[in-house]
């Protein structure tokens, strides 16, 4: 199975975010590594528009393919195309067959090589149409609000004034892991009714696409190395 790592040079929350040093390493690093330690992943594709980003995952161990088109790294395009051109590229330019793949954004560094595989198996084992990682919310969707520009309040669901205990859990996609069969996305969905979750703690959740994301997954990859320098004294 390949994994394809999708990382445009355009970012506007965070310019430059995805070879940004993270706690030393370009932030693009981790999820290459983390990929070509799983079990299952053979080979690791960025797919990108920018020369400094694809040098830089070339240097870590992605394979050395080609620069994807501007028109599908812009604002408004859509990951789903740009993941059908990568693949559809492979197999005419370079003679791969790809029924499953991995999408690993570079944005979750902190997903671990254990969540990976376990996202695979349980692809594999329920012969999903996809697998994606997702986290519990911590607080019910039901208390969310639209602001107008006034700075009033417009409902989004029938006004609920319950205890959070009250409400059934709910859990939203965390961004960092989609396992999925080809012939899902060439109808254009990422779900069907045979696709399931791969729950992840919120540790390993962090979704980076602002300075602050940043900042916070830094610290949380340092209190990780604190931890192991204890416990080896």
């Amino acid at each position: 199975m390949i994994a394809i790592i999708p990382a445009r040079g355009g970012s506007k929350g965070l310019p430059g975010k995805n070879i940004k040093l993270l706690n030393g390493k370009p932030m693009i690093a981790y999820s290459i590594e983390t990929a070509l330690k799983s079990k299952y992943i053979s080979e690791v594709i960025v797919s990108t528009d920018d020369i400094n980003i694809y040098k830089t995952a070339i240097s870590y161990g992605a394979k050395d393919t080609f620069l994807r088109p501007s028109e599908l790294s812009e604002d408004g395009s859509l990951a789903i195309d740009n993941y059908l051109y990568t693949l559809d590229r492979l197999e005419k330019d370079y003679g791969y067959k790809v029924d499953d793949f991995v999408v690993l954004q570079p944005t979750s560094p902190l997903r671990s090589v254990e969540d990976v595989d376990a996202a695979i198996e349980l692809f594999k084992s329920k012969r999903a149409d996809s697998v994606i990682s997702y986290c519990e919310e911590l607080h019910p969707i039901t208390w969310h609000k639209y602001l107008e520009e006034d700075g009033s309040l417009e409902n989004i669901f029938p006004e609920s004034i319950n205890n959070r205990q009250d409400h059934r859990a709910s859990y939203y996609p965390n961004g960092a892991i989609y396992v999925f069969k080809r012939s899902l996305l060439s109808d254009g969905n990422y779900y069907s009714r045979n696709s399931y979750a791969h729950l992840m703690p919120r540790s390993r959740s962090v979704d980076i696409d602002t300075i602050d994301d940043f900042n916070y997954a830094e610290y949380l990859m340092g209190k990780d190395n604190e931890i192991l320098i204890c416990s080896k004294d």
